[in-house]
């Protein structure tokens, strides 16, 4: 694999995934903390799994509209490198966040046409990484804010300037990938469904071969 990509597994619920991502090759662990999706975990469930992780693998704590006491909880027990906001944080609480757990900030951005895209600029300040990840089609009560499976139109990003290191998610899974970096030339890749065998059961051997694959990427 090109030493210039990273990649993040998200969505790890247990040992032993945990240890296949990291000895695939993973940059990046995922870790859930919003109890309505299936990849949701307890902060400590989440430092259980990764109490043996090594360092340089950097592990993700992804909340959403999360209240302070969470993400202190979380911090105390997975000691995370950064967090990832996934809801509807304004950029005020975005820097708050930033200022009281002095952690670097990844903003997820919910892209479903260029103007989505467009509006990145605007966490510049306030994020060291953005993460683009498709819009959920349809609002409900069941819908997640990520991790639905789907992509977006990776041809918006082909041509945008985009002043942060950032990672693409959304549908991305082995059949996928090379595709997706070649239209947007991404750096940093994130997928989590497209390893699993249902929605919060990670496999294994999918883990393996999607690593696998990105050893042919230049």
């Amino acid at each position: 694999m090109s030493n210039s990509l990273d990649v993040k597994i998200c969505g790890l619920t247990d040992k032993v995934t945990v240890k296949a991502a990291v000895k695939a090759g993973a940059s990046h662990l995922g870790f859930i903390f919003y109890p309505p999706s299936p990849r949701s975990l307890t902060p400590k469930e989440a430092g259980y799994i990764t109490s043996k992780t090594p360092n340089h693998v950097k592990r993700v704590a992804v909340i959403v509209d999360a209240r302070d006491d969470l993400i202190n909880d979380i911090i105390q027990n997975l000691s995370p490198h950064i967090l990832q906001l996934h809801g509807s944080e304004t950029i005020l609480r975005i820097k708050e966040i930033k200022q009281k757990f002095k952690l670097p900030i990844m903003k997820a951005i919910k892209v479903a046409n260029y103007n989505d895209v467009k509006s990145s600029q605007r966490y510049s300040d306030s994020s060291d990484f953005l993460l683009f990840d498709a819009k959920p089609p349809i609002i409900s009560k069941d819908s997640l804010p990520g991790g639905n499976g789907i992509s977006f139109d990776w041809g918006l990003l082909g041509s945008a300037k985009i002043k942060k290191p950032w990672f693409l998610s959304g549908g991305i899974h082995v059949g996928n990938v090379h595709q997706a970096i070649k239209i947007t030339g991404s750096k940093s890749i994130d997928i989590s469904s497209g390893v699993e065998d249902q929605p919060g059961v990670k496999n294994v051997e999918k883990i393996k071969v999607f690593m696998k694959s990105l050893k042919e990427v230049i």
